[in-house]
């Protein structure tokens, strides 16, 4: 496959195309045949459909014992009066996870699958729309591509697969919310109307206010990179300047007015006095967030199954074409990795200093965190990619074997992935057997009125589970004990 591809794409073409007075001319490569490299996007496609394909193992864990009973006995009311006044004041938070509970252990497990077809399907209309506001085209199947690898390397490329996509509770706190709001951006791109202007700035508002009630660190991230947004506003089209920076900052606008309504929730206030969340601006916190953030830093630095997204930006950059200069589709390029890695380390860090006070030193080790920036990260590194791809498209006269490379490191990165879903898949169906064996246990023995039962702790991937530092640790047994309809819940040494 390498062979042909590198075969195809060092056919000669017309190289005065799409080219402008002044212009470097193109190196010779084909537009047509490139577009066989689209059928690299399969690699990609098939993790994501392999990671769902394991998601029938999925079983519920942690939270999942307090959310399941109160959604079963309450509906969509008592979830929001239970996150608004007890929990964290995040109302959105209550109804994504009502969305899902309702269905049961059947919920759960079709969660995965269908959050990763829309994390897809959201990411390949972004990649196709920034494309066409930049008046670039890709042959057929390349915009999949980066996109099914934006998409495998953001789902699977974390240390902890499992909380990332597969764990609802965690999935619609910290993985979903930067994918909406990387949606919000695409009708503000394709916007040329005044009313789809208008409509476009209403839904900024809308999201906005929706991440400020659904996820604190999603909220920095995204206000950050608005604000890096404005600074570097002159970088946008002098036609679309005024627009842009009006959904800027209704963004911003919209995100703060969310949060203060969070803020100010009885949960929210409860959290903060349970968390100690008074010392998050003290010396001490302050000094250990900046060397906790400096610990995930160089870990996802050093993670070096990323190297697909430059990868796959390369492919990009060597392969899209349009009206635009090399130098200003360069500077476009830089700008958008400038600003993007200053969102980076300012949010990063942000998101670090709010969470240290409920996690500690666990906030390097709760790997879920780090996705509300990992998006934006793995985006950041496409848009290198991109440079690089485009600097050799000036000067390499044979881009083939630059592509076939891009494509070996793709294939690699995915075959990386299915390795660690394997292993993972392993530990999924054991701990699902085990689960469905104590499950049909418990419901008989509280079917015939036994009021405590024993528990034996089923961990994986780090989620949490009763009794555990020794059996001191209890929750979340009490809501276990409600999901059966217990008085209470004791620890057992082995499976009934």
């Amino acid at each position: 496959m390498v062979k042909e591809v590198q075969r195809v794409l060092d056919t000669p073409e017309n190289p005065a195309r799409d080219q402008r007075p002044g212009d470097v001319p193109a190196p010779r490569v084909t537009v047509r045949a490139p577009a066989r490299l689209g059928l690299l996007s399969f690699l990609p496609l098939a993790v994501l459909v392999f990671a769902a394909w394991n998601a029938r193992w999925v079983r519920p864990g942690g939270d999942d014992w307090c959310f399941l009973p109160v959604v079963r006995d309450g509906g969509l009311p008592a979830m929001a009066e239970k996150f608004y006044n007890h929990d964290n004041g995040r109302l959105v938070n209550a109804v994504l996870v009502w969305s899902y509970a309702r269905f049961g252990n059947a919920g759960q497990q079709w969660f995965a699958p269908v959050s990763g077809v829309l994390v897809l399907v959201l990411m390949w209309a972004l990649v196709a729309t920034v494309l066409r506001v930049s008046c670039l085209k890709a042959p057929g199947g390349v915009p999949l591509l980066v996109a099914s690898m934006v998409t495998a390397l953001f789902l699977f490329g974390s240390p902890n697969t499992y909380k990332t996509f597969y764990w609802p509770a965690a999935s619609v706190s910290h993985t979903l919310p930067p994918v909406f709001a990387c949606a919000a951006a695409i009708p503000v791109l394709r916007a040329t109307s005044r009313r789809a202007k208008g409509l476009a700035i209403l839904i900024v508002v809308v999201t906005g206010t929706c991440l400020g009630l659904l996820s604190e660190e999603a909220s920095v991230v995204v206000s950050v990179g608005l604000t890096c947004a404005l600074l570097v506003s002159r970088t946008f089209p002098d036609a679309r300047r005024r627009f842009l920076r009006a959904c800027c900052a209704a963004g911003i606008t919209s995100i703060v007015l969310g949060l203060l309504i969070l803020y100010t929730s009885p949960g929210a206030q409860r959290r903060r006095e349970r968390k100690h969340a008074s010392t998050m601006l003290t010396h001490d916190s302050l000094l250990a967030s900046l060397h906790g953030f400096a610990e995930i830093t160089f870990m996802v630095l050093t993670t070096w199954q990323y190297l697909g997204a430059i990868a796959v930006g390369v492919v990009l950059g060597l392969l899209m074409h349009g009206p635009q200069s090399h130098l200003a589709l360069g500077r476009t390029y830089a700008f958008a990795a400038g600003a993007a890695a200053c969102t980076l380390l300012i949010s990063g860090y942000i998101c670090t200093v709010i969470t240290y006070p409920v996690f500690g030193k666990a906030v390097v080790s709760s790997t879920r965190l780090w996705n509300d920036y990992l998006l934006l990260y793995i985006v950041f590194l496409v848009c290198i990619g991109t440079l690089v791809g485009r600097g050799l498209h000036r000067r390499t006269p044979r881009t083939g074997p630059v592509l076939a490379a891009g494509s070996v490191v793709c294939a690699a990165v995915c075959v990386a992935l299915v390795a660690s879903l394997v292993g993972l898949e392993s530990s999924m169906a054991t701990r699902a057997h085990d689960w469905d064996r104590q499950n049909r246990w418990m419901q008989s023995q509280a079917a015939a009125g036994v009021q405590v039962l024993p528990y034996k702790r089923l961990p994986l991937s780090k989620m949490t589970e009763p009794f555990r530092h020794g059996g001191r640790a209890k929750w979340p047994a009490p809501c276990i004990a409600d999901y059966y309809n217990v008085q209470h819940i004791t620890q057992a040494s082995k499976l009934p």
